[in-house]
């Protein structure tokens, strides 16, 4: 409830305006936080569907930020989170990243003090999208699809048989552009079914808005490099104060417990010693955004608390 309360009031303060592609200053050396939690007032015809696909959000993390909210008939006057202020993913800041748990590409162009991000579709359980670094080898636009054997094989045991090929056009779930990557099979591409970005969908792939991918494709070039992280927990430095933002892990990780995943953070924490070992740590907020996972990031430390003995632990 704490950390509820303290997303409302902040982002209370920022009601949205016309929607625009999440594109943000880069923060300078050291600050890790972008753009701005914003809340919107539901119509009635509104869904979170919807609001995501106009806003640059995907599916499940507008459920995450809104919850106990219908996210098929939220309710007209309603009012709903739009989760748009992100911690960087840990790392160098240049090409692509994609983080599975965030359902989300950051790309930074380079020789610009700008990101731009972008909510995916991932692979689904049995389909799992790869970790790893890699880079684009290819960009084509309007492609075909030629479905492998295995997802041919997928579709006809369910009654559903796919052609050989599915050329270019409206029903091609590859979209109006792929972006191929060293790691064979895998694409970054636009797709025929909006519902889905955001989620575990897709046979492996990375799924985008299809305006998502053609402004995409117009700034990125072959060579560009791509790393693919599994972080649900990051921690991050904005305005002198420390920032903890959680993710659900993938379904993959369904069993882990609550200790299982405070380990998770302790973990986390101890490679963020530098910047956390010294400060007075808000525990009972940390242990709320765990159990909570709801992708906004929260305050838990101010640089300028230094930490003085204490008992209290994240477990």
């Amino acid at each position: 409830m704490l950390v509820r309360l303290f997303a409302l009031c902040l982002s209370s303060l920022l009601l949205a305006g016309t929607s625009q592609a999440l594109e943000f200053p880069l923060p300078p050396e050291g600050e890790d936080v972008i753009g701005e939690i914003r809340v919107v007032k539901a119509r009635y015809e509104d869904t979170f569907a919807l609001i995501g696909e106009s806003n640059d959000l995907g599916y499940l993390e507008m459920v995450a930020a809104n919850p106990g909210v219908d996210p098929w008939l939220p309710g007209e006057g309603t009012d709903i989170i739009l989760p748009t202020r992100f911690i960087l993913p840990p790392g160098p800041r240049e090409g692509i990243v994609i983080n599975l748990p965030e359902y989300r590409l950051y790309y930074y162009p380079p020789g610009e003090q700008v990101v731009h991000t972008y909510p995916l579709g991932i692979g689904r359980e049995g389909w799992g999208s790869p970790l790893g670094t890699a880079r684009i080898t290819a960009m084509t636009p309007n492609p075909a699809w030629y479905p492998p054997a295995s997802i041919r094989q997928e579709h006809a045991e369910a009654g559903d048989p796919l052609p050989s090929v599915v050329p270019a056009g409206p029903d091609n779930p590859l979209g109006p552009f792929k972006m191929s990557l060293s790691m064979p099979g895998y694409l970054i591409h636009g797709s025929n079914k909006k519902f889905g970005i955001g989620m575990q969908v897709s046979h492996g792939c990375f799924r985008m808005l299809n305006e998502n991918v053609l402004e995409l494709a117009r700034m990125v070039r072959v060579g560009t490099p791509v790393r693919i992280i599994d972080e649900p927990y990051k921690f991050g430095i904005s305005g002198g104060r420390v920032y903890f933002e959680a993710h659900a892990p993938l379904p993959g990780e369904a069993g882990l417990t609550l200790l299982d995943k405070h380990a998770k953070v302790a973990n986390a924490l101890l490679q963020e010693q530098a910047t956390t070992r010294s400060l007075r740590l808000d525990w009972e907020v940390i242990r709320e955004i765990i159990a909570g996972e709801d992708g906004l990031p929260i305050e838990i430390a101010d640089l300028q608390t230094v930490l003085e003995p204490q008992s209290d632990s994240l477990f």
